[in-house]
């Protein structure tokens, strides 16, 4: 019987997964279409190597700002969560103020510490050194941004913690470049975009500020804040550590290239791979909700109630990214053509990209099992390893093949860092990883999963 209530509940929160997974992507999928037009107007007004510059800025300040941020962004989500359910209103509202009162401080810190470097480090290129005196900026707003998006999400608001940075931003950055466009004299420049994404941030920060007062429980804002900071700091490294690699992933292969001075391959690699974060949509969607439903499910009902949950996400995540990617991978020139002529030469690498995400997708949202699962700590040295491969792969095949070589080299992480992580989580949780789940439907396969089952028991 408490397995057929497990299915049950699971079939329901596959179901409400399935719903709000069609807001977020829809949210998503609007947001991409506005980054897209930005980035058109951008390379089109400065050309590519002033889009590398604005791209390799960019790429650090996001960087800075998930350190800064202190793994609140993704912890927010676990500890909300796990103390909505249990109705702990005093640690819930802890949490948040400890989270935020550190990432502001830590934020305003790196930027300081950024800006002085920066302007020793880059003291001959004056259009590199205004672009990261206005970038530095992002890296307080960017953090509380994101925790405070983590927050709503946690309290079930995914479509106000998702619209303001992925419509908000793109959408009004994109009304900035008409607006300056049409003033006599002013010439865009990758420091004056860099301001106006500065700008666009604070303002989607406010929209997601006003986003969390409103979905706060009257019990959680009327209570007196509790603390449990031991217990929060010692999630807060690995926590830290992951969204370091998460974003470093991302990043590696412009942070290289525009370490080793090829700043215009920079430019042409970010956006190959901003295209082929496309087919990360899906999953970005279906992660809007199933990260918090995680850590309540298995607060509420163990680890029993994960795996046919987990199971329905990665299929999701992998039919939408072949959705994204088979096209992409078809109309690769012309769409990369449409940006300048300049952007051609992104097309093998694109299709490398292309190729990780699909990878990636089928094996499922794996790292918000083990963290949301308290497993953040193997998940974490999982991650740093990964991201030590891949600037050490990056070096090496960027010397080789330019920027071809850092789609390879991050393609070929990508997969491998899926692949353990699928390892992890079996050895963990006892959870099959990804669309392979599927599996056991088939015939043939019941009578094994059934004897795994029962060893696990």
């Amino acid at each position: 019987m408490s397995e057929n209530l497990v299915r049950g509940g699971a079939g329901a929160l596959g179901r409400q997964l399935a719903r709000s997974g069609v807001t977020a992507l829809a949210i998503h999928v609007g947001g991409a279409g506005l980054t897209y037009c930005a980035q058109l107007v951008i390379a089109r007004s400065i050309g590519a190597h002033g889009f590398g510059v604005y791209a390799y800025v960019l790429a650090w300040a996001t960087l800075l700002a998930y350190c800064a941020a202190l793994g609140f962004d993704v912890s927010m989500l676990r500890f909300v969560a796990a103390y909505r359910a249990q109705g702990s209103w005093g640690l819930l509202r802890g949490v948040i103020r400890y989270g935020e009162h550190r990432a502001l401080a830590s934020g305003i810190c790196i930027a300081f510490a950024g800006s002085l470097l920066a302007t020793i480090w880059a003291a001959g290129q004056p259009e590199l050194a205004r672009t990261f005196m206005a970038g530095l900026l992002l890296v307080p707003v960017l953090a509380l941004l994101w925790i405070r998006a983590a927050i709503v999400r946690a309290l079930g608001g995914v479509a106000s913690a998702l619209a303001p940075n992925s419509i908000v931003r793109d959408g009004t950055l994109l009304v900035l470049l008409g607006l300056a466009s049409l003033v006599p004299g002013c010439r865009l420049s990758a420091p004056v975009v860099m301001g106006g994404t500065v700008v666009t941030a604070a303002l989607a920060l406010g929209l997601v500020s006003l986003a969390v007062r409103r979905r706060m429980p009257r019990a959680a804002a009327a209570a007196v804040p509790a603390y449990e900071a031991s217990t929060w700091l010692r999630v807060v490294l690995p926590f830290v550590a992951l969204g370091f690699a998460d974003v470093a992933m991302n990043r590696a292969g412009v942070v290289l290239l525009g370490w080793t001075g090829r700043t215009t391959d920079a430019g042409i690699y970010a956006l190959a791979f901003n295209i082929a974060f496309m087919a990360t949509l899906p999953r970005a969607a279906i992660n809007a909700l199933f990260a918090p439903t995680i850590s309540d499910r298995f607060v509420r009902s163990g680890r029993d109630a994960l795996q046919p949950l987990a199971t329905q996400s990665a299929l999701y995540t992998l039919l939408g990214a072949l959705g994204v990617a088979i096209p992409a991978a078809v109309f690769a020139g012309p769409v990369l053509t449409w940006f300048g002529h300049d952007f051609a030469a992104g097309v093998p690498a694109l299709r490398i990209l292309l190729l990780g995400q699909v990878v990636a997708a089928g094996a499922g949202s794996q790292l918000y099992l083990l963290t949301m699962t308290g497993h953040e700590r193997g998940a974490a040295l999982l991650a740093l390893a990964m991201v030590v491969a891949n600037v050490a792969a990056g070096a090496c095949f960027i010397h080789l093949f330019g920027l071809l070589g850092a789609a390879i080299a991050t393609t070929a992480t990508l997969i491998v860092w899926n692949a353990a992580m699928a390892v992890l989580i079996w050895r963990r949780l006892r959870l099959l990883p990804g669309a392979i789940a599927a599996l056991r439907a088939m015939p043939g396969t019941r009578a094994w999963a059934a004897g795994e089952r029962g060893a696990v028991s």
